[in-house]
């Protein structure tokens, strides 16, 4: 890794010349080569030291001011050559790893690519694919690159609590995302959390457990969807489980017989005053509040009698009676197909 560095030493301290162009070169190629070898700088600098200490010239000259500053000046342009080098090798050889690292989360996230190579990279990444993984996704109110000091100081808290464990922590169309193994719940726990104090009260989504290469871009795909429901439903949740959530899909499955039911049971709320709006979001709340009636007036910062009054005008004008169990089933339903399907703003 030294090349011919005591050579240009010995030269130096006869002729007190400095370094030429092509020795500068030949000092930058080694640094590369020492960086591609896997080499540390910090002992590759040592060497040359030890190396100088041996070529030192040990004649009276040798200790004269002019020899002494003419070789340290040239030791000086050998090692910041050579750390030239090896820093370009090395800034060079991270790039490369950060494009493979970014194809192999796309081709991860997106089910693209032969499923036995991909998991044959994912060993790589720390990833055993035949396992089963879950997968994590945080939104906060800006969009985050990998760089940014939001995902970073996630990172920084999970390295520093679960610094053994397999995890996988990147950024994708500005949310962060983390890829840990089924069996490691509480290592999503925690992401949650360091996710949601560092996005300043963001949401996070975590899909369930599933094995093999394509189980991470469906548990990744259930975030997603909870993430999207969370926002159509108008949950307050900080940490969503798709496990939790498993209903709203199949109520949703039938699209057609939703619209049908959503159109039959509160499309009579389009005419009263005010649109369907208003007492649509009045039966969420009541139902949220469990059907108490005092508990839904407080919500929505209204008299017990004017929240009475609304019920009953549902009542008028749908027929059904959302105090009556009989009726509450299909009115709730229906509540919640008209959030999912984003109704009465679109038409369905």
């Amino acid at each position: 890794m030294l090349g011919d560095y005591a050579r240009i030493l010995g030269e130096v301290a006869s002729t007190g010349r400095r370094l030429t162009r092509d020795e500068l070169e030949e000092r930058r190629a080694l640094g590369r080569e020492a960086a591609d070898a896997g080499h540390q700088l910090r002992a590759l600098v040592t060497m040359h030291l030890s190396q100088t200490r041996e070529a030192w010239p040990r004649t009276a000259a040798g200790n004269s001011p002019a020899v002494t500053d003419a070789v340290l000046a040239a030791v000086e342009q050998a090692i910041d050559a050579f750390a030239e080098g090896f820093e370009r090798a090395q800034r060079l050889t991270v790039r490369r790893e950060e494009a493979a690292r970014r194809e192999f989360i796309d081709d991860l996230l997106y089910g693209r690519s032969d499923l036995v190579r991909l998991a044959e990279r994912a060993t790589r990444f720390g990833l055993r694919l035949s396992r089963a993984h879950a997968v994590a996704v945080a939104s906060g109110p800006e969009a985050y690159t990998e760089t940014d000091a939001v995902p970073r100081r996630v990172e920084a808290a999970l390295l520093a609590r679960f610094s053994g464990r397999k995890i996988l922590l990147t950024t994708k169309d500005g949310r962060i995302v983390c890829i840990a193994p089924g069996s490691q719940p509480d290592v999503l726990r925690y992401f949650a959390k360091q996710s949601h104090a560092a996005t300043d009260g963001g949401r996070v989504a975590i899909g369930r457990p599933h094995k093999g290469p394509g189980g991470v871009v469906h548990s990744y795909d259930e975030a997603l969807e909870a993430l999207d429901l969370a926002g159509r439903m108008g949950m307050d949740d900080p940490v969503l489980y798709a496990a939790d959530l498993l209903v709203y899909p199949v109520l949703t499955r039938d699209r057609q017989a939703m619209a049908d039911l959503v159109r039959s049971e509160l499309g009579p709320l389009q005419g009263a005053r005010g649109g369907a709006e208003p007492l649509l979001n009045t039966l969420a709340v009541y139902f949220d509040a469990g059907c108490v009636a005092a508990e839904t007036a407080r919500r929505l910062a209204l008299s017990v009698r004017a929240l009475t009054y609304r019920l009953e005008r549902i009542h008028q004008l749908t027929g059904s009676d959302p105090a009556d169990p009989m009726h509450r089933y299909s009115l709730q339903t229906a509540v919640i197909g008209a959030r999912l399907l984003d109704w009465p703003a679109k038409e369905i």
